[in-house]
């Protein structure tokens, strides 16, 4: 099915914004609608020239998503509960997949961390166990 897509979706195509199923339907289409791909091709042409609008550079620029120190903040509940909302808003409602993606990586590093230090520690104390001394 070929279908037409508008200047803010193919925006959004070119700053990888759209959902994968999205991003399957503008290629598939790219490859049967040369028109369409001339038209992807002056968006970018008019993006590299330097011609920008307001939004443009706010999703270029990805102003509005957290940092990877806030998201970290977020796991570790340290944010205030405005600033969680936030992100997870941004996460949930608006689907941001660089931060949904930042967010994951960051939750498996702190699992790995406590697999690492739960290791530490059983070894820490199989080796010490012949010195310790029971009380008398």
């Amino acid at each position: 099915m070929n279908r037409s897509f508008t200047e803010l979706e193919l925006e959004a195509y070119l700053d990888e914004a759209l959902s994968p199923q999205e991003m399957a339907s503008v290629e598939k289409t790219l490859r049967s609608q040369p028109a369409l791909l001339k038209r992807l091709t002056a968006i970018n042409g008019r993006r590299d020239a330097g011609l920008h609008t307001l939004g443009a550079i706010w999703r270029r620029h990805r102003v509005s998503c957290p940092t990877r120190q806030q998201l970290g903040g977020m796991i570790l509940g340290t944010l205030s509960g405005e600033h969680a909302e936030f992100i997870t808003f941004h996460i949930e409602r608006v689907g941001c997949r660089l931060c949904r993606a930042n967010l994951e990586d960051l939750q498996r590093q702190q699992r790995e961390a406590q697999a690492d230090a739960t290791t530490r520690r059983q070894r820490y104390f199989q080796s010490s166990a012949g010195y310790l001394r029971p009380k008398r």
